[in-house]
Protein backbone atom coordinates (compact mmCIF):
# COMPACT_ATOMS: atom_id res chain seq x y z
CA UNK A 1 0.00 0.00 0.00
CA UNK A 2 1.45 3.22 -0.57
CA UNK A 3 1.28 6.22 1.61
CA UNK A 4 -1.45 7.65 -0.72
CA UNK A 5 -3.72 4.73 -0.83
CA UNK A 6 -3.33 5.21 3.27
CA UNK A 7 -4.33 8.45 3.03
CA UNK A 8 -7.29 7.85 0.77
CA UNK A 9 -8.62 5.13 2.98
CA UNK A 10 -8.70 7.56 6.28
CA UNK A 11 -10.33 10.10 4.40
CA UNK A 12 -13.07 7.29 3.21
CA UNK A 13 -13.02 5.91 6.83
CA UNK A 14 -13.58 9.59 8.02
CA UNK A 15 -16.15 10.23 4.95
CA UNK A 16 -14.37 12.94 3.08
CA UNK A 17 -14.02 12.92 -0.24
CA UNK A 18 -11.63 16.08 -1.47
CA UNK A 19 -7.80 16.43 -2.30
CA UNK A 20 -6.13 17.21 1.58
CA UNK A 21 -2.74 18.56 2.23
CA UNK A 22 -1.25 15.03 2.94
CA UNK A 23 -0.53 14.27 -0.86
CA UNK A 24 1.40 17.15 -0.97
CA UNK A 25 3.59 16.84 2.62
CA UNK A 26 4.02 13.25 1.07
CA UNK A 27 5.57 15.13 -2.07
CA UNK A 28 7.72 17.86 -0.10
CA UNK A 29 10.81 18.82 -2.22
CA UNK A 30 12.95 17.90 0.88
CA UNK A 31 12.25 14.39 0.69
CA UNK A 32 12.35 13.40 -3.04
CA UNK A 33 16.19 15.03 -2.11
CA UNK A 34 16.47 12.64 0.62
CA UNK A 35 15.40 9.94 -1.59
CA UNK A 36 17.77 11.05 -4.50
CA UNK A 37 20.85 10.92 -2.05
CA UNK A 38 20.21 7.63 -0.64
CA UNK A 39 19.56 6.05 -4.00
CA UNK A 40 23.42 7.60 -4.75
CA UNK A 41 24.88 5.77 -2.26
CA UNK A 42 22.97 2.83 -2.70
CA UNK A 43 20.76 3.17 0.83
CA UNK A 44 17.17 2.56 1.52
CA UNK A 45 15.45 5.28 3.22
CA UNK A 46 12.41 5.48 5.38
CA UNK A 47 10.77 8.64 6.84
CA UNK A 48 9.02 7.12 9.97
CA UNK A 49 7.23 7.56 13.03
CA UNK A 50 5.17 11.01 14.17
CA UNK A 51 6.02 12.61 10.42
CA UNK A 52 3.66 9.86 9.00
CA UNK A 53 1.29 9.31 11.20
CA UNK A 54 0.71 13.34 11.31
CA UNK A 55 0.35 13.42 7.64
CA UNK A 56 -2.21 10.86 7.62
CA UNK A 57 -4.13 12.51 10.25
CA UNK A 58 -3.36 15.98 9.23
CA UNK A 59 -1.61 17.40 11.65
CA UNK A 60 0.76 19.76 11.27
CA UNK A 61 4.27 18.46 11.18
CA UNK A 62 7.83 19.76 10.92
CA UNK A 63 10.43 17.68 12.02
CA UNK A 64 11.20 14.42 10.12
CA UNK A 65 12.62 11.30 11.34
CA UNK A 66 14.51 9.14 8.75
CA UNK A 67 15.54 5.29 9.36
CA UNK A 68 18.25 4.51 6.83
CA UNK A 69 19.06 0.99 5.86
CA UNK A 70 22.45 -0.39 3.79
CA UNK A 71 21.20 -3.39 2.64
CA UNK A 72 25.15 -4.07 1.29
CA UNK A 73 26.25 -4.19 5.35
CA UNK A 74 29.26 -1.90 4.41
CA UNK A 75 31.45 -1.23 7.05
CA UNK A 76 32.27 2.05 7.43
CA UNK A 77 33.43 4.23 10.27
CA UNK A 78 30.40 6.31 9.97
CA UNK A 79 26.89 4.89 10.00
CA UNK A 80 24.06 5.37 7.20
CA UNK A 81 22.48 7.85 8.65
CA UNK A 82 25.66 9.74 8.98
CA UNK A 83 26.57 9.70 5.93
CA UNK A 84 23.05 10.14 4.24
CA UNK A 85 23.04 13.27 6.32
CA UNK A 86 26.57 14.49 5.13
CA UNK A 87 25.43 13.67 1.48
CA UNK A 88 22.15 15.55 1.07
CA UNK A 89 23.87 18.72 2.93
CA UNK A 90 26.49 18.73 -0.03
CA UNK A 91 23.75 18.10 -2.36
CA UNK A 92 21.51 21.18 -0.87
CA UNK A 93 24.74 23.53 -0.17
CA UNK A 94 25.56 26.46 2.50
CA UNK A 95 21.84 27.00 3.62
CA UNK A 96 22.23 23.31 5.57
CA UNK A 97 23.79 22.62 8.92
CA UNK A 98 24.43 19.21 10.00
CA UNK A 99 25.21 18.15 13.82
CA UNK A 100 26.81 14.70 14.32
CA UNK A 101 26.04 12.64 17.34
CA UNK A 102 28.67 9.50 16.60
CA UNK A 103 28.12 7.76 20.11
CA UNK A 104 24.12 7.25 19.00
CA UNK A 105 25.08 6.98 15.34
CA UNK A 106 22.68 10.02 14.03
CA UNK A 107 22.60 13.36 12.31
CA UNK A 108 20.69 15.83 12.30
CA UNK A 109 19.89 18.29 9.37
CA UNK A 110 18.33 21.26 9.42
CA UNK A 111 17.45 23.09 6.11
CA UNK A 112 15.14 26.25 6.35
CA UNK A 113 12.75 25.24 8.55
CA UNK A 114 13.01 21.50 8.38
CA UNK A 115 14.56 19.48 10.66
CA UNK A 116 15.69 16.32 9.59
CA UNK A 117 16.59 13.53 12.33
CA UNK A 118 18.95 10.34 10.27
CA UNK A 119 19.70 7.36 11.85
CA UNK A 120 20.97 3.73 10.99
CA UNK A 121 17.96 1.06 11.59
CA UNK A 122 18.47 -0.63 15.10
CA UNK A 123 17.44 -3.01 17.35
CA UNK A 124 17.28 -2.73 21.32
CA UNK A 125 16.75 -4.54 24.64
CA UNK A 126 17.00 -3.37 28.26
CA UNK A 127 18.06 -4.14 31.16
CA UNK A 128 15.17 -4.14 34.27
CA UNK A 129 16.89 -1.42 36.05
CA UNK A 130 17.59 1.19 33.19
CA UNK A 131 14.94 2.55 30.94
CA UNK A 132 18.36 3.03 28.71
CA UNK A 133 18.74 0.57 25.86
CA UNK A 134 21.38 -1.48 24.43
CA UNK A 135 21.52 -0.71 21.21
CA UNK A 136 22.65 -3.11 17.96
CA UNK A 137 22.47 -2.58 13.98
CA UNK A 138 19.09 -3.53 12.67
CA UNK A 139 16.73 -4.32 9.78
CA UNK A 140 13.78 -2.05 9.13
CA UNK A 141 11.61 -4.68 10.65
CA UNK A 142 13.57 -4.42 13.81
CA UNK A 143 13.10 -0.69 14.38
CA UNK A 144 9.89 -0.83 13.91
CA UNK A 145 9.15 -3.58 15.82
CA UNK A 146 11.06 -1.21 19.06
CA UNK A 147 8.37 1.62 18.12
CA UNK A 148 6.39 2.14 20.74
CA UNK A 149 2.33 2.38 19.57
CA UNK A 150 1.46 0.78 16.06
CA UNK A 151 0.40 4.36 15.35
CA UNK A 152 3.91 5.77 15.64
CA UNK A 153 5.21 2.72 13.51
CA UNK A 154 4.40 3.58 10.17
CA UNK A 155 7.03 4.13 7.24
CA UNK A 156 7.11 5.44 4.64
CA UNK A 157 10.04 4.79 1.93
CA UNK A 158 11.81 7.70 0.22
CA UNK A 159 13.72 5.80 -2.44
CA UNK A 160 12.76 6.58 -6.51
CA UNK A 161 11.61 3.37 -7.21
CA UNK A 162 9.17 2.89 -3.88
CA UNK A 163 8.30 6.15 -3.38
CA UNK A 164 5.52 6.73 -1.26
CA UNK A 165 5.37 2.87 -0.12
CA UNK A 166 3.69 2.44 3.04
CA UNK A 167 5.09 -0.07 5.43
CA UNK A 168 2.84 -0.91 7.90
CA UNK A 169 3.62 -4.70 9.45
CA UNK A 170 1.18 -3.27 12.93
CA UNK A 171 -2.01 -2.28 12.01
CA UNK A 172 -1.41 1.09 12.67
CA UNK A 173 -3.40 3.08 10.06
CA UNK A 174 -6.55 0.77 11.06
CA UNK A 175 -5.57 2.10 15.11
CA UNK A 176 -5.70 5.51 13.20
CA UNK A 177 -8.68 4.81 11.92
CA UNK A 178 -10.03 3.59 15.14
CA UNK A 179 -8.83 6.00 17.22
CA UNK A 180 -7.15 3.50 19.46
CA UNK A 181 -3.75 3.56 20.91
CA UNK A 182 -1.49 0.14 21.30
CA UNK A 183 1.35 -0.77 21.33
CA UNK A 184 3.28 -2.86 18.60
CA UNK A 185 4.61 -5.87 20.86
CA UNK A 186 3.09 -7.20 24.41
CA UNK A 187 2.48 -3.97 26.07
CA UNK A 188 4.12 -5.48 29.45
CA UNK A 189 6.94 -5.61 27.64
CA UNK A 190 6.59 -2.55 25.88
CA UNK A 191 6.06 -0.59 28.90
CA UNK A 192 8.36 -2.41 31.20
CA UNK A 193 11.55 -1.86 28.95
CA UNK A 194 10.81 1.71 28.62
CA UNK A 195 8.31 2.73 31.62
CA UNK A 196 8.49 6.34 30.38
CA UNK A 197 6.03 5.39 26.91
CA UNK A 198 3.44 4.46 29.85
CA UNK A 199 3.20 8.78 30.23
CA UNK A 200 3.67 9.40 26.32
CA UNK A 201 0.60 6.54 25.83
CA UNK A 202 -1.20 8.61 27.74
CA UNK A 203 -0.04 11.75 26.10
CA UNK A 204 -1.09 10.68 22.73
CA UNK A 205 -4.61 9.94 24.50
CA UNK A 206 -5.17 13.08 25.59
CA UNK A 207 -3.79 14.77 22.61
CA UNK A 208 -5.52 12.75 19.94
CA UNK A 209 -8.75 12.18 22.10
CA UNK A 210 -7.90 8.72 20.71
CA UNK A 211 -8.87 5.40 22.97
CA UNK A 212 -6.49 2.92 24.58
CA UNK A 213 -6.63 -0.36 23.80
CA UNK A 214 -7.98 -2.71 26.76
CA UNK A 215 -4.88 -4.81 27.33
CA UNK A 216 -2.70 -2.05 26.76
CA UNK A 217 -4.80 0.41 29.12
CA UNK A 218 -4.76 -3.20 31.89
CA UNK A 219 -0.69 -2.86 31.15
CA UNK A 220 -0.46 0.15 32.05
CA UNK A 221 -1.90 -0.92 35.60
CA UNK A 222 0.44 -3.75 35.90
CA UNK A 223 3.39 -1.56 35.29
CA UNK A 224 2.79 1.90 37.36
CA UNK A 225 5.26 1.19 39.78
CA UNK A 226 7.79 0.98 36.96
CA UNK A 227 7.60 5.08 36.35
CA UNK A 228 9.64 5.58 39.86
CA UNK A 229 13.07 4.54 37.67
CA UNK A 230 12.06 7.60 35.29
CA UNK A 231 13.49 11.01 36.22
CA UNK A 232 11.41 13.63 37.22
CA UNK A 233 12.36 16.15 34.12
CA UNK A 234 11.18 12.93 31.93
CA UNK A 235 7.56 12.80 34.03
CA UNK A 236 7.04 16.43 33.74
CA UNK A 237 8.05 17.02 29.85
CA UNK A 238 4.99 14.64 29.72
CA UNK A 239 3.36 16.12 31.92
CA UNK A 240 3.15 19.45 30.66
CA UNK A 241 2.01 18.23 27.33
CA UNK A 242 -0.96 16.73 28.51
CA UNK A 243 -1.96 19.85 30.44
CA UNK A 244 -1.65 21.85 27.02
CA UNK A 245 -3.74 19.75 25.91
CA UNK A 246 -7.35 20.89 24.27
CA UNK A 247 -9.25 18.45 27.16
CA UNK A 248 -6.17 17.87 29.65
CA UNK A 249 -9.05 16.18 32.12
CA UNK A 250 -8.67 12.91 30.06
CA UNK A 251 -4.96 12.43 30.37
CA UNK A 252 -5.56 12.87 34.32
CA UNK A 253 -8.58 10.33 34.57
CA UNK A 254 -6.46 7.88 32.73
CA UNK A 255 -3.19 8.72 34.89
CA UNK A 256 -5.71 8.12 37.83
CA UNK A 257 -7.54 4.97 36.14
CA UNK A 258 -3.84 3.52 35.57
CA UNK A 259 -2.62 3.98 39.55
CA UNK A 260 0.40 6.31 38.06
CA UNK A 261 -1.15 9.72 39.06
CA UNK A 262 -0.89 8.35 43.48
CA UNK A 263 2.82 7.95 42.29
CA UNK A 264 3.49 10.68 40.30
CA UNK A 265 1.09 13.91 41.58
CA UNK A 266 -0.49 12.19 45.14
CA UNK A 267 -1.80 15.71 46.09
CA UNK A 268 -4.59 15.09 43.21
CA UNK A 269 -4.79 12.21 43.61
CA UNK A 270 -5.71 12.82 47.10
CA UNK A 271 -8.56 15.22 46.07
CA UNK A 272 -10.11 11.94 44.11
CA UNK A 273 -14.01 10.62 46.15
CA UNK A 274 -16.61 11.68 48.19
CA UNK A 275 -17.53 11.56 52.07
CA UNK A 276 -20.97 11.17 52.99
CA UNK A 277 -22.07 11.77 56.52
CA UNK A 278 -25.35 12.27 57.82
CA UNK A 279 -27.03 11.92 54.39
CA UNK A 280 -24.72 15.24 53.02
CA UNK A 281 -21.68 15.06 50.76
CA UNK A 282 -19.39 17.10 49.46
CA UNK A 283 -18.70 17.59 45.69
CA UNK A 284 -15.85 14.91 44.04
CA UNK A 285 -13.08 17.65 44.13
CA UNK A 286 -10.57 15.63 41.74
CA UNK A 287 -13.13 15.94 38.63
CA UNK A 288 -14.06 19.60 39.84
CA UNK A 289 -10.26 20.46 39.50
CA UNK A 290 -10.20 18.82 35.90
CA UNK A 291 -13.39 20.59 35.09
CA UNK A 292 -11.73 23.72 36.31
CA UNK A 293 -8.26 23.34 34.14
CA UNK A 294 -10.32 22.19 30.91
CA UNK A 295 -12.28 25.28 31.77
CA UNK A 296 -8.99 27.40 31.74
CA UNK A 297 -8.21 25.50 28.50
CA UNK A 298 -10.76 26.58 26.67
CA UNK A 299 -10.22 29.87 27.98
CA UNK A 300 -6.54 30.24 26.19
CA UNK A 301 -5.03 29.81 23.19
CA UNK A 302 -3.41 26.12 22.09
CA UNK A 303 0.44 25.64 21.27
CA UNK A 304 0.16 24.26 17.18
CA UNK A 305 0.81 20.81 17.35
CA UNK A 306 2.82 17.98 15.25
CA UNK A 307 5.50 15.58 15.63
CA UNK A 308 7.27 15.84 18.92
CA UNK A 309 6.75 20.25 18.36
CA UNK A 310 5.11 20.48 21.85
CA UNK A 311 8.56 21.13 23.00
CA UNK A 312 7.52 24.58 23.15
CA UNK A 313 4.90 23.55 26.30
CA UNK A 314 8.22 22.75 28.06
CA UNK A 315 7.40 25.29 30.78
CA UNK A 316 9.91 27.60 30.06
CA UNK A 317 7.33 30.41 28.66
CA UNK A 318 6.48 33.45 31.20
CA UNK A 319 3.38 32.98 32.60
CA UNK A 320 2.24 36.67 31.58
CA UNK A 321 -1.04 36.77 29.22
CA UNK A 322 -2.21 33.89 30.45
CA UNK A 323 -1.63 31.90 27.87
CA UNK A 324 1.44 29.37 29.98
CA UNK A 325 1.21 26.29 30.75
CA UNK A 326 1.84 27.69 34.59
CA UNK A 327 -1.88 28.78 34.41
CA UNK A 328 -2.82 25.72 34.40
CA UNK A 329 -0.91 24.23 36.72
CA UNK A 330 -2.67 26.50 39.13
CA UNK A 331 -5.69 25.84 37.93
CA UNK A 332 -4.61 21.84 38.56
CA UNK A 333 -3.54 22.97 42.13
CA UNK A 334 -6.42 25.30 43.46
CA UNK A 335 -7.81 23.46 45.63
CA UNK A 336 -5.27 20.48 47.06
CA UNK A 337 -5.04 22.15 50.61
CA UNK A 338 -8.94 20.44 50.43
CA UNK A 339 -7.98 17.36 51.99
CA UNK A 340 -5.89 18.49 54.92
CA UNK A 341 -8.19 21.49 55.40
CA UNK A 342 -11.59 19.10 55.22
CA UNK A 343 -13.71 19.15 58.51
CA UNK A 344 -17.35 18.12 59.36
CA UNK A 345 -19.41 20.68 61.22
CA UNK A 346 -22.97 19.46 62.53
CA UNK A 347 -24.64 22.59 61.10
CA UNK A 348 -23.04 23.57 57.81
CA UNK A 349 -21.54 19.79 57.20
CA UNK A 350 -18.46 19.35 55.29
CA UNK A 351 -16.19 22.91 55.58
CA UNK A 352 -12.64 23.23 53.48
CA UNK A 353 -11.78 26.74 55.57
CA UNK A 354 -8.21 28.10 54.45
CA UNK A 355 -7.70 25.46 52.06
CA UNK A 356 -6.23 28.33 49.51
CA UNK A 357 -3.48 29.30 51.96
CA UNK A 358 -2.84 25.80 52.63
CA UNK A 359 -2.60 24.56 48.87
CA UNK A 360 -0.11 27.79 48.71
CA UNK A 361 1.67 26.66 51.16
CA UNK A 362 2.07 23.44 49.38
CA UNK A 363 2.93 24.95 46.08
CA UNK A 364 7.17 24.93 46.76
CA UNK A 365 7.58 21.09 48.04
CA UNK A 366 5.42 19.64 45.18
CA UNK A 367 7.24 21.93 42.56
CA UNK A 368 10.89 20.91 43.94
CA UNK A 369 9.70 17.34 43.91
CA UNK A 370 8.85 17.39 40.74
CA UNK A 371 12.28 19.32 39.31
CA UNK A 372 9.11 22.25 38.36
CA UNK A 373 10.90 25.55 38.24
CA UNK A 374 11.36 27.28 41.65
CA UNK A 375 11.53 31.02 40.29
CA UNK A 376 8.49 33.25 39.55
CA UNK A 377 6.41 31.19 37.43
CA UNK A 378 6.28 28.86 40.82
CA UNK A 379 5.38 32.27 42.68
CA UNK A 380 3.16 33.02 40.17
CA UNK A 381 1.20 29.88 40.40
CA UNK A 382 1.81 30.28 44.36
CA UNK A 383 -0.18 33.40 44.25
CA UNK A 384 -3.04 32.21 42.22
CA UNK A 385 -3.43 29.43 44.40
CA UNK A 386 -3.94 31.69 47.34
CA UNK A 387 -5.50 34.43 46.04
CA UNK A 388 -8.59 32.17 43.79
CA UNK A 389 -11.08 32.49 46.73
CA UNK A 390 -11.05 35.93 47.03
CA UNK A 391 -12.89 37.67 43.53
CA UNK A 392 -15.30 34.87 44.63
CA UNK A 393 -16.28 36.05 48.31
CA UNK A 394 -16.04 39.35 46.76
CA UNK A 395 -18.52 38.92 44.13
CA UNK A 396 -20.65 36.91 46.90
CA UNK A 397 -21.23 39.80 48.82
CA UNK A 398 -21.28 43.55 47.90
CA UNK A 399 -18.61 44.38 45.37
CA UNK A 400 -17.10 47.63 47.15
CA UNK A 401 -14.21 50.30 46.21
CA UNK A 402 -11.78 48.69 49.25
CA UNK A 403 -12.51 45.08 48.80
CA UNK A 404 -11.12 45.31 45.23
CA UNK A 405 -8.79 47.87 45.50
CA UNK A 406 -7.04 45.58 48.24
CA UNK A 407 -7.16 42.68 45.47
CA UNK A 408 -5.49 44.11 42.85
CA UNK A 409 -3.11 45.42 45.32
CA UNK A 410 -2.47 41.61 45.66
CA UNK A 411 -2.43 40.05 42.60
CA UNK A 412 -0.74 42.92 41.05
CA UNK A 413 -0.04 42.02 36.99
CA UNK A 414 -1.60 38.53 37.77
CA UNK A 415 -4.88 39.95 38.11
CA UNK A 416 -6.49 39.24 34.58
CA UNK A 417 -5.25 35.18 35.12
CA UNK A 418 -6.26 35.33 38.27
CA UNK A 419 -10.02 36.12 37.67
CA UNK A 420 -9.51 33.54 34.30
CA UNK A 421 -8.89 31.15 37.59
CA UNK A 422 -12.15 32.11 39.45
CA UNK A 423 -13.94 32.53 36.39
CA UNK A 424 -13.38 28.79 35.59
CA UNK A 425 -13.84 27.35 39.32
CA UNK A 426 -17.52 28.27 38.82
CA UNK A 427 -18.77 24.63 37.93
CA UNK A 428 -22.08 24.65 39.80
CA UNK A 429 -24.56 22.84 38.08
CA UNK A 430 -26.83 25.24 39.75
CA UNK A 431 -27.58 28.01 36.86
CA UNK A 432 -29.24 30.77 38.59
CA UNK A 433 -25.85 30.38 41.35
CA UNK A 434 -23.42 30.41 38.36
CA UNK A 435 -25.19 33.20 36.58
CA UNK A 436 -24.83 35.61 40.01
CA UNK A 437 -21.30 35.07 40.11
CA UNK A 438 -20.24 35.83 36.92
CA UNK A 439 -22.57 38.61 36.60
CA UNK A 440 -20.95 39.69 40.11
CA UNK A 441 -17.16 38.91 38.42
CA UNK A 442 -17.97 41.06 35.86
CA UNK A 443 -18.82 44.01 37.91
CA UNK A 444 -15.45 42.70 40.11
CA UNK A 445 -14.15 43.47 36.18
CA UNK A 446 -15.54 46.68 35.83
CA UNK A 447 -14.24 48.38 38.88
CA UNK A 448 -10.75 46.96 38.51
CA UNK A 449 -10.61 48.58 35.15
CA UNK A 450 -11.74 52.35 36.98
CA UNK A 451 -8.65 51.52 39.28
CA UNK A 452 -6.68 51.39 36.67
CA UNK A 453 -7.98 54.16 35.11
CA UNK A 454 -7.70 56.05 38.15
CA UNK A 455 -4.28 54.99 39.60
CA UNK A 456 -2.03 52.24 38.36
CA UNK A 457 -2.40 49.65 41.24
CA UNK A 458 -1.24 46.46 39.52
CA UNK A 459 2.69 47.93 39.92
CA UNK A 460 1.71 49.02 43.42
CA UNK A 461 4.39 49.37 45.90
CA UNK A 462 3.83 50.77 49.46
CA UNK A 463 5.06 55.03 49.47
CA UNK A 464 6.60 54.13 52.88
CA UNK A 465 9.39 51.54 53.15
CA UNK A 466 10.43 49.92 56.00
CA UNK A 467 14.10 51.57 55.98
CA UNK A 468 12.28 55.03 56.08
CA UNK A 469 10.23 54.32 59.16
CA UNK A 470 13.86 52.83 60.62
CA UNK A 471 15.14 56.26 59.94
CA UNK A 472 12.47 58.71 60.55
CA UNK A 473 12.46 56.43 64.43
CA UNK A 474 15.74 55.86 64.73
CA UNK A 475 14.83 52.03 64.80
CA UNK A 476 16.81 49.20 63.96
CA UNK A 477 14.78 45.73 62.09
CA UNK A 478 11.95 44.90 65.19
CA UNK A 479 8.52 44.43 65.42
CA UNK A 480 7.13 47.84 65.40
CA UNK A 481 8.68 48.62 62.34
CA UNK A 482 6.52 45.80 60.43
CA UNK A 483 3.27 47.43 62.17
CA UNK A 484 4.00 50.57 60.85
CA UNK A 485 4.49 49.66 57.17
CA UNK A 486 1.20 47.47 57.73
CA UNK A 487 -0.54 49.78 59.13
CA UNK A 488 -0.23 52.74 56.06
CA UNK A 489 -0.60 50.16 53.31
CA UNK A 490 -4.07 49.13 55.34
CA UNK A 491 -4.78 52.56 55.39
CA UNK A 492 -4.41 53.12 51.64
CA UNK A 493 -5.99 50.08 50.57
CA UNK A 494 -9.22 50.73 52.68
CA UNK A 495 -9.12 54.72 51.07
CA UNK A 496 -8.76 56.04 54.91
CA UNK A 497 -5.77 57.90 53.32
CA UNK A 498 -4.82 58.70 49.71
CA UNK A 499 -2.28 57.09 47.51
CA UNK A 500 0.78 59.46 48.00
CA UNK A 501 4.06 59.73 50.22
CA UNK A 502 3.27 63.11 51.56
CA UNK A 503 -0.46 61.67 53.16
CA UNK A 504 1.09 58.64 53.88
CA UNK A 505 4.35 60.03 55.65
CA UNK A 506 1.45 61.98 58.02
CA UNK A 507 -0.85 59.03 58.69
CA UNK A 508 2.65 56.86 60.12
CA UNK A 509 3.48 59.98 61.87
CA UNK A 510 0.33 60.03 63.93
CA UNK A 511 0.03 55.87 63.76
CA UNK A 512 3.83 55.89 65.37
CA UNK A 513 2.41 58.47 68.39
CA UNK A 514 -0.24 56.30 69.46
CA UNK A 515 2.79 53.72 70.04
CA UNK A 516 4.75 55.92 71.95
CA UNK A 517 7.25 56.40 68.92
CA UNK A 518 8.83 60.17 68.42
CA UNK A 519 11.21 60.65 65.00
CA UNK A 520 14.72 61.59 65.75
CA UNK A 521 16.22 64.67 66.22
CA UNK A 522 18.09 64.92 62.55
CA UNK A 523 13.63 64.21 61.49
Amino acid sequence: MTIQDAIQEYDKFRERSRETDSLRAIDAPLLHRIGKAADALGLECYVVGGYVRDIILERPSKDIDCVVVDPNLDKHSDGPGIRLAHALAKELGRSAHVSIFRNFGTAQLKWRDQEVEFVGARKESYQRNSRKPIVEDGTLDDDLHRRDFTINALAVCLNEKRYGELIDLFDGLLDLEDGIIATPLDPDITFSDDPLRMMRCIRFATQLRFKIEEETAKALSRNAERIKIISQERIIDELNKIMMAPAPSIGFIELSRSGLLPIILPEIAALEGVESRNGRAHKDNFYHTLEVLDNISRQTPQPPLGGEQESQCDGKTPPKGGWGVFLRWAALLHDIGKPRSKRWDNQTGWTFHNHNFIGQKMVPPLFRRMKLPTDERMTYVEKLVGLHMRPIAIADDVVTDSAVRRLLFEAGEDIDDLMRLCEADITSKNREKKKHFLQNFQLVREKLADLEARDNYRTWHNPITGEEIMETFGLQPCREVGILKQAVKDAIWNSVIPNDHDAAFQFMLEKAKEMGLSPTASK
